[in-house]
């Protein structure tokens, strides 16, 4: 029995988990060795909050308004998933948000960024040369905050900690129901991973859980070593939160890290080629920085014969439509 810290119910949870007969299907008609694809639809935890992120924030924010906090800061890209939906939870719950947001260029008030807008947060954004040091901004806005007599609750990118951990953790438990309720014993989770903190929750979660599906994660940037070291310690982050003893050494940490593209955020023809493909087979939109990119991946692998011997798979759908409207002139329609 996992014993949960306090959370907020602010996800509509459970989350849809059905099957992918059409893709898999096709894919099965091309020759590929394909076994039953499922998906577990995390871009449908909320309208503005949609995506796996509000899973995390539902323990994260618990938190800060345990400890008496009135203003959130967090960071991200510019068209941070994470950051919108902490703008949004953050004004629905009455606390100030303040967003530190990398931008490469000028931006644009669209997708993400602009729902940060409307909610009214306020924005700092900062080159990618300034965002290397990133602590030292948050340590600044935080002095900011506390001269005016506020006390701050700091997210770190993407709400991945040991705190955020939690929420995949006990995404672990609902993918474990949806398993018996559909009589199936997956032997892969697939999704993208950008922070870590959604693959160490699942890791972690089918740990406690004691079961053996391998969780896959497909990185959308860094590569394969940093992501080890990442979840690692957001891991023992946890156990120590928790004084929980976990081997971590003996957890099966994989990274995929070969469909990154020329660069985080930025993607490929491929990859709006996949986006269209789930689109019209199954009505199931992807995003280009996130999942559309996890799914390519997995259906080249697939291709390739890695999940041959697989009779059932999982891709989570971890959200970022917003995302895909700041970058829809590329999808040529």
């Amino acid at each position: 029995m996992i014993s949960y810290p306090d959370r907020l119910n602010l996800a509509q949870i459970p989350t849809p988990f059905h099957r992918l007969d059409r893709l898999t299907e096709q894919l099965r008609s091309q020759g590929a060795q394909c076994p039953q694809l499922w998906i577990k639809r995390d871009d449908q935890t909320g309208s503005l909050t949609s995506g796996n992120k509000v899973r995390k924030l539902e323990f994260l924010l618990a938190e800060a308004r345990a400890q008496g906090c009135d203003t959130l800061i967090t960071s991200g890209g510019v068209q941070s998933n994470h950051c919108r939906a902490t703008a949004v939870l953050g004004t629905q719950l009455g606390f100030r948000v303040h967003l530190l947001l990398r931008s490469d260029t000028e931006p644009q008030p669209v997708g993400n960024l602009l729902i940060d807008q409307l909610v009214d947060a306020s924005i700092s954004h900062y080159s990618p040369q300034e965002f290397k040091k990133l602590d030292s901004l948050f340590a600044y806005w935080q002095q900011h905050y506390g001269q005016q007599g506020s006390k701050t609750y700091s997210i770190p990118t993407g709400g991945s900690n040991g705190t955020g951990l939690w929420g995949y953790i006990a995404a672990a438990q609902e993918l474990q129901q949806d398993f018996k309720r559909q009589g199936i014993s997956p032997s892969h989770i697939i999704h993208a991973t950008g922070s870590g903190g959604t693959q160490a929750g699942l890791t972690m979660g089918f740990s406690l859980l004691g079961m053996d599906t391998q969780v896959e994660a497909y990185a959308v940037c860094d590569n394969s070593d940093y992501f080890k070291r990442k979840v690692t310690e957001d891991i023992r982050q946890w156990s120590e939160q928790n004084s929980v003893a976990v081997e971590i050494d003996e957890l099966p940490i994989v990274t995929l890290d070969n469909y990154i593209g020329p660069d985080y955020g930025v993607a490929g023809p491929e990859i709006f080629a996949a986006i269209k493909q789930l689109a019209s087979l199954e009505g199931v939109i992807l995003d280009p920085v996130y999942t559309g990119k996890a799914f390519y991946g997995m259906v080249q692998e697939i291709q390739k014969g890695r999940y041959a011997s697989a009779s059932d798979m999982v891709f989570v759908h971890t959200g970022g439509l917003f995302g895909l409207f700041a970058q829809q002139q590329k999808l040529n329609y």
